[in-house]
């Protein structure tokens, strides 16, 4: 399936910003077995007084933005072309999560993609006990590694509920887990927090998702949302799986993948630093518009 992707980021200030430094994480990626970017253009205005561009640890596409002219107002515009043509699953060979730290300790590779990076606790991943707990559910009656993570990411999909006035970008985790409610930002941290406390390694994927319109109904302008899901470390035989706990699907081809990382942090759309006095208001806007 090819989109055509239109990504608007907008911040007014409440005071003149000046000296910005950013690191913007919007462009998509080339994957193999996952999707092709066709075409990518990222735009600012104001226009950054210097800017340049390179790949993390990740692999992911950051650009870096300095502002030194004063300004009130931001907007990041991303326009893109991806063709997402995800391989299929393929048979669950994976073993047991307790046959997976064998395997696990005879994975040697330190490369970006190695599960030995998304096994610990990182900045908006704690492990906790009561989410680990809750996970341990997930992993009875020998059930597989792929199994088992499929389990917890329906049972996020079941027990929380999907509200946009409940958390923010800067919520614990563990307030989310406790309140049983939140967006896909949180279900995807308490995931990755259940999995990694089992011992299973999960990372964070950064993306875009098709909405598709009701039966019958026109499809919105900017129904699309920005979106996150999981990636879970199945084995040697199955690799790197996605999993969708906030729909409680695996990742198809309406997901498309900006940037993966161990956590949000590792993939926030734009972070940085300014100096400023005032506050701050942002918004976002989002069309993924099938080609085919």
């Amino acid at each position: 399936m090819d989109y055509d992707i239109r990504l608007l980021l907008q911040y007014d200030y409440a005071a003149p910003v000046a000296g910005g430094q950013h690191l913007a994480r919007m462009l998509p990626v080339s994957l193999p077995g996952v999707q092709e970017v066709l075409s990518a253009e990222l735009e600012f205005d104001p226009a950054p007084d210097g800017h340049g561009e390179f790949t993390d640890f990740f692999g992911n596409r950051v650009v870096r933005l300095a502002f030194t002219q004063a300004h009130e107002h931001l907007e990041a515009r991303l326009h893109a072309r991806v063709r997402v043509a995800r391989t299929p699953p393929p048979l669950d060979l994976s073993p047991p999560p307790a046959r997976l730290a064998g395997e696990l300790a005879r994975t040697w590779s330190l490369a970006p993609d190695s599960p030995h990076h998304f096994t610990a606790a990182s900045p908006y991943v704690p492990l906790d006990a009561r989410i680990t707990a809750y996970a341990a559910r997930s992993a009875k009656d020998g059930r597989s590694t792929h199994a088992c993570a499929t389990d917890l990411c329906r049972r996020i999909h079941a027990d929380f509920v999907y509200d946009t006035e409940t958390t923010d970008v800067d919520t614990p985790m563990q307030a989310a887990f406790a309140q049983r409610s939140g967006v896909c930002q949180d279900f995807s941290h308490i995931m990755i927090a259940g999995l990694r406390g089992l011992g299973i390694p999960a990372g964070y994927v950064s993306g875009l998702l098709r909405t598709l319109p009701p039966p019958g109904k026109p499809r919105l302008e900017g129904a699309d949302a920005t979106h996150a899901w999981v990636r879970v470390w199945c084995g040697n035989e199955m690799g790197w799986q996605e999993l969708d706990p906030t729909n409680a699907i695996p990742a198809g081809d309406e997901h498309i993948t900006l940037a993966h990382g161990r956590d949000y942090g590792d993939v926030s759309l734009l972070a940085g630093v300014l100096k400023t006095s005032g506050a701050q208001e942002s918004s976002q806007s989002v069309d993924v518009v099938p080609l085919d």
